[in-house]
């Protein structure tokens, strides 16, 4: 039992939204009523031993930043509203969250409790970062990585994150997805003059080394001879010129 409390205690409804990557879970240590301290701390190095190197609050309050300090664990504290607009925070949220795993940290993203609200913008994230193509594809992505249907409150922070997408990754890489490259014209097939011609070419062309250079006629670059019935018949084809009126006195 030492063993096992040393190495801390797995976060209540723990998921993995991208493996080894990146996280969600209820508050460490529970959720209102329920947050008991020891508990708190033991989740606490559970994720500093798994090598969690940040967690990202979406409290409204500050409630465990205090205790993230202590245990010497990098956080960070996105403030998600219970009403209103959300569009500023995920504005804020997910570029650091996409800067913070592409130089490979290891992040838990955690509100009070694993709900809709850490389900929505999971879901947006995915949508928002390109790693999925479509909001349906990332919701439905997201249920049944947390076992549970998302309703209206989870949607609406995720059709907030589609109002970002043109200004993260996710459009350029959407436009990968998205983009068909021209087909290419149709091969021609060669005649059977033209493939058994091919290798005389190439031989003139190319001689092998130590090869004489292949026969040429004895006329070859001479210039052609004219028959004389042929300069006849080309004096008789052309026009005679006229004469030049003579000079007047």
């Amino acid at each position: 039992m030492k063993g096992r409390w040393a190495a801390g205690i797995v976060p209540r409804n723990f998921s993995w939204i991208v493996k080894d990557e990146l996280a969600v879970s209820e508050r460490p240590g529970g959720y209102a009523p329920h947050h008991r301290r020891v508990r708190r701390r033991e989740e606490i190095l559970w994720l500093r031993a798994q090598g969690f190197t940040r967690v990202v609050s979406l409290l409204p309050s500050s409630h465990n930043l205090h205790a993230y300090e202590e245990f010497e664990l990098p956080f960070s504290h996105f403030p998600l509203p219970l009403q209103g607009d959300v569009r500023s925070v995920l504005a804020a949220c997910y570029p650091a969250l996409f800067s913070w795993l592409r130089a490979g940290e290891r992040i838990l993203l955690h509100h009070e409790e694993l709900g809709e609200r850490v389900a929505g913008v999971a879901a947006g994230y995915l949508w928002w970062a390109g790693l999925l193509p479509s909001a349906p594809q990332a919701v439905s992505a997201v249920e049944h990585l947390l076992r549970r249907q998302m309703g209206s409150a989870g949607r609406s922070i995720v059709a907030a994150a589609a109002e970002l997408v043109p200004k993260g990754p996710g459009a350029a890489t959407r436009a990968e997805l998205t983009r068909r490259e021209p087909d290419p014209p149709p091969l021609r097939r060669a005649t059977p003059d033209e493939v058994s011609a091919a290798p005389r070419a190439r031989a003139r062309a190319h001689p092998a080394p130590g090869e004489p250079p292949p026969p040429t006629s004895p006329n070859a670059g001479a210039p052609a001879k004219r028959s004389p019935k042929s300069d006849t018949a080309a004096a008789k084809a052309a026009p005679e010129a006229p004469e030049a009126p003579a000079p007047s006195r």
